[in-house]
């Protein structure tokens, strides 16, 4: 009776244990859209890490998956920069394998190395996505590969410059690949091919098409209206296409300026989307009438509610996230109703950094300064829990949450911060 009792008690500890700890395997997580099905159960962030590590040059976030923290940095190779696939142990930090991808260094400039202002530093900008035994890039010019989780080998790559005639834009590509089943999903730019799904085992392309030309903007992946689609946020504004078969169910018309980095975000039939340069923020209700789909604006705040790079997250309707334009380590961290566009509270002091949601309602923002703060998810008031400034260098980078570690890097460094203790 006692062996059965403890043998139970195991097995459900066993299962909240699985519950509570979750990999983090993509940009913005799981789902792609900034939410953790994690809890986090003291709510302190520590100012010690588990472990910090040199994180050379670039923007690109943390992945967490197999016990591996994936992510990109330029280092000299042979005497030339070249944008590195980076493997850490995710428990310890330690560098288990690094794979060169495409040279690095010719970036169009996103400032000097410092931490004030828009001294961000450069480099890579792009986040690994990990999906079975593979981690898959897209690198600043546009070439996607497949590498073995494992050993880093290359198990299949695709230039989509020779391939499929894309064309780059300015500061190159920040896109990372989204992955949803066996197709991965990446934006292009050639005629007819600027939207691109490939097998994910094979890199055999699955299906192209339309004409717009790309962003710096992270396609999303959702089920709307009983149909699952990917979003892109393209120079013409966005743009859903079925998974199957790249099927265009949608579009939106939304302007384009310069640059639109921020990936759109959905809410039941609403997506949301911005962009900076003067253009500000939009919602748009997406109805379905037999097999058409439409889209009607909600609303629209032209040169507001502006989500430069940094993507909300959502919840109850409620858009919580960096809303500024280059308002460097001052920009607020604010509240925006998703249905229409009224702002509910604005804290400034974080500048462009980004937010993830845990399962519990607390936001993990990462100033651009490298503090990470936890703060309420509540729309009647700004209420912050605890902060801790843990890393040097410029942090427009999105924070990684798995197996109650907070996962962040900076233009500098990167490390890891146990919150579950």
């Amino acid at each position: 009776m006692k062996f059965t009792a403890l043998l139970t008690l195991t097995f459900v500890s066993s299962i909240s244990l699985s519950i509570q700890a979750a990999d983090w395997p993509a940009y913005r997580g799981p789902d792609g859209n900034g939410i953790s099905a994690e809890t986090l159960p003291k709510k302190v962030v520590p100012s010690q890490p588990v472990w910090k590590v040199a994180t050379e040059t670039g923007f690109s976030s943390f992945s967490v998956a197999e016990g591996k923290a994936f992510t990109i940095v330029v280092r000299e190779e042979d005497g030339n920069p070249m944008e590195i696939c980076v493997a850490l142990d995710a428990a310890t930090g330690e560098q288990l394998w690094a794979t060169p991808l495409w040279i690095g260094g010719k970036y169009d400039g996103g400032g000097k190395s410092g931490a004030k202002g828009n001294d961000g530093g450069d480099g890579p900008r792009s986040t690994p996505v990990v999906s079975g035994d593979k981690v898959y890039v897209l690198d600043t010019y546009l070439r996607l590969y497949a590498l073995n989780v494992v050993d880093g080998e290359t198990a299949w790559s695709v230039d989509l410059e020779k391939k499929h005639g894309a064309q780059n834009i300015k500061w190159q590509n920040a896109a990372s690949p989204v992955i949803d089943g066996d197709r991965v999903f990446v934006a292009g730019g050639g005629r007819g091919q600027s939207l691109l799904a490939f097998d994910k085992n094979d890199g055999k392309l699955l299906w192209k098409g339309e004409n717009d030309a790309i962003t710096h903007a992270t396609p999303v992946v959702t089920d709307l209206l009983g149909e699952r689609q990917v979003i892109f946020f393209t120079q013409e504004g966005l743009v859903a296409a079925s998974v199957a078969d790249g099927k265009v169910l949608w579009r939106q018309a939304f302007p384009f300026k310069v640059s639109t980095a921020a990936s759109p975000v959905v809410f039941d039939d609403i997506v949301y989307c911005s962009a900076g340069y003067g253009v500000g923020g939009g919602a748009y209700r997406i109805a379905k009438d037999g097999g058409k789909f439409t889209s009607t604006e909600i609303w629209r705040t032209e040169n507001d509610n502006i989500n430069h790079w940094s993507t909300p997250v959502v919840k109850d309707g409620f858009l919580y996230g960096m809303f500024s334009f280059k308002e460097y380590g001052k920009g607020p961290l604010a509240c925006i109703d998703i249905k229409t566009g009224e702002k509910k509270w604005s804290q400034e002091g974080f500048g462009p950094g980004n937010v993830i949601l845990t399962a519990d309602g607390t936001l993990v923002a990462l100033s651009d300064a490298g503090e990470i703060v936890l703060v309420d998810a509540k729309s009647d008031a700004y209420t912050e829990i605890s902060r801790a400034d843990v890393l040097d260098g410029k942090c427009w980078s999105t924070p990684a949450l798995a197996d109650g570690k907070i996962y962040v890097r900076s233009t500098i460094e990167g490390g890891a911060f146990d919150l579950s203790k």
